[in-house]
């Protein structure tokens, strides 16, 4: 019995590495032949919507003071933009801090110099031909700084997908340009893939403002932040198989 089990295993153990044998490794595949290309689709929209980042930053003796003094400034400039009509569910306050400072470099220094508070606000700006108005009034109602302003599209997923349908058209010309210059032609689509864009140009990032002098230019007439047009893109990669 013992020995016609040795005999059933070795059997079994040869059939087993025929098998193997006869099976082609996964790399030895052969591939259809393929034509390897990209397309880029990009739609250019004006905007129709502004985030608008900015900051208030008070100094104060005390910490107390420092607080209170910010907290006073950003209440006026929620309180303005509520009156404005912004909804609030557009307006989040994104960053604060309370630090002490010590600038005179003597050693061992306990006290501070004085302290430092911050808070920054995202506003989401939806009457864009109003903006200039609207920075007028946070100026005014406190805020000292803009960290940046990023200009939107509230339709995006709308133009990406027609910048994906430009993209894949892009992607079947190429491809069915590159097989006719060799006397072949395009089959079907053996692979597909997407990187769309965010659909956003580089924001304007800001620096410590002068209230008091921009305040006064928004008040001079005209102006002073240019729209222009923002671009939604998507690029595919794609592979064709070559027909003959």
């Amino acid at each position: 019995m013992k020995r016609l089990t040795s005999l059933l295993s070795a059997l079994f153990l040869t059939s087993l590495t025929a098998f193997a044998q006869i099976q082609p490794p996964v790399s030895s595949i052969a591939l259809p032949p393929l034509v390897y290309v990209s397309g880029t689709g990009e739609i250019k929209v004006q905007p129709d919507e502004i985030m608008l980042n900015l900051a208030v930053d008070v100094r104060g003796k005390t910490l107390e003071e420092a607080r209170k003094q910010n907290d006073e400034k950003v209440a006026s400039i929620l309180n303005y933009l509520k009156k404005y009509g912004v909804d609030p569910k557009n307006v989040q306050t994104t960053f604060m801090t309370v630090q002490p400072i010590y600038n005179s470099g003597e050693y061992g220094q306990t006290n501070p110099d004085f302290y430092t508070a911050q808070k920054t606000v995202s506003v989401l700006v939806k009457k864009v031909d109003k903006f200039d108005e609207l920075l007028s009034g946070v100026y005014k109602a406190g805020a000292n700084r803009v960290d940046g302003i990023e200009f939107r599209t509230s339709q995006l997923q709308k133009h990406r997908d027609e910048a994906r349908k430009l993209a894949v058209k892009a992607a079947k010309e190429k491809a069915t340009l590159l097989t006719s210059q060799l006397g072949a032609k395009v089959g079907r689509v053996y692979a597909l893939s997407e990187n769309t864009g965010g659909g956003y140009p580089i924001p304007y990032r800001g620096v410590m403002i002068n209230k008091m002098s921009e305040a006064a230019s928004m008040d001079a007439g005209g102006p002073t932040i240019a729209g222009g047009q923002i671009t939604v893109t998507s690029t595919v990669e794609a592979s064709f198989v070559i027909e003959q």
